[in-house]
């Protein structure tokens, strides 16, 4: 499956978005596709971030990811740069952007 996510970077905290983003941790990825993504790619416009994440199961995804340690370092980490940040929430996994268009 693909989902597509909407999240937003502080302005005044991009650029330390960028470079944690140039060294997100080795630990992290690999738990990211153990966890059943097969691609996680990140736009930037402005400070509007658009995520689009390949995985089998998405909802599995969160679950696996959600309390792992590397990961809730990592997203502690974002949550100083975010003014809205990815949702982990139960109602998390509806909150992907719906389609409005596909080739």
């Amino acid at each position: 499956m693909r989902i597509a996510l909407h999240t937003k970077v502080r302005a005044d905290r991009v650029a330390e978005y960028e470079a944690a983003h140039r060294e997100v941790p080795d630990e992290l990825t690999t738990a990211i596709r153990a966890a059943g993504a097969t691609s996680w790619t990140i736009w930037r416009s402005g400070t509007d971030l658009f995520h689009v994440i390949d995985c089998e199961d998405y909802a599995a995804l969160l679950a696996e990811l959600e309390k792992l340690p590397v990961n809730v370092a990592w997203q502690a980490r974002m949550a100083e740069f975010l003014d809205v940040a990815h949702d982990y929430s139960p109602d998390g996994t509806e909150a992907g952007l719906p389609v409005a268009w596909e080739l």
